[in-house]
């Protein structure tokens, strides 16, 4: 894949479709391609992580080890967390079909971050309103339960 083809999936995908153009260039030379056969694991869920990856190409089943799996497929996103700490990973991911993937480490992450400082107040913006929404989201829920018991509550006693 060229560096313009590589430039224009990083553009589209989530968190980098914030990133400025010089910024995802850093990060295109910086990452690291792997290419993965059909059944083959990208990583296991309570591996540690290495990273986050963008599809390139193909498509990989992401999900709990027997559960059911989201497909990441072309410009896909897996393991946002990962781009930012290193951690145990929560779900496995394995490709369908023969596929490639860009690996971004968080010590890349942090680099684009620190030498592009927009970059970083954008994608920080669009996390904390993810926040706020699930924290909406949460309290709804919440809500909709407390209103549920207690209705419950209130027809027992009849």
């Amino acid at each position: 894949m060229s560096l313009d083809d590589t430039l224009a999936l990083l553009s589209e995908a989530e968190l980098f479709e914030l990133v400025e153009r010089d910024a995802l260039r850093l990060m295109a030379f910086a990452a690291e391609t792997r290419r993965l056969r059909a059944g083959e694991y990208l990583f296991r869920e309570g591996e540690r992580s290495d990273g986050g990856y963008v599809v390139m190409s193909g498509a990989l089943a992401v999900g709990k080890e027997g559960g059911a799996a989201a497909i990441a497929g072309r410009g896909a996103l897996i393991g946002r967390i990962a781009l930012f700490v290193r951690m145990k990973r929560p779900v496995s991911a394995v490709a369908r079909e023969r596929s490639e993937v860009l690996r971004i480490s968080p010590t890349m992450m942090k680099r684009m971050l620190e030498e592009f400082p927009a970059a970083a107040i954008a994608i920080r913006d669009a996390l904390a309103d993810e926040l706020a929404g699930l924290s909406a989201d949460l309290e709804e829920a919440r809500r909709l339960l407390a209103g549920d018991v207690s209705s419950r509550g209130a027809g027992a006693k009849s």
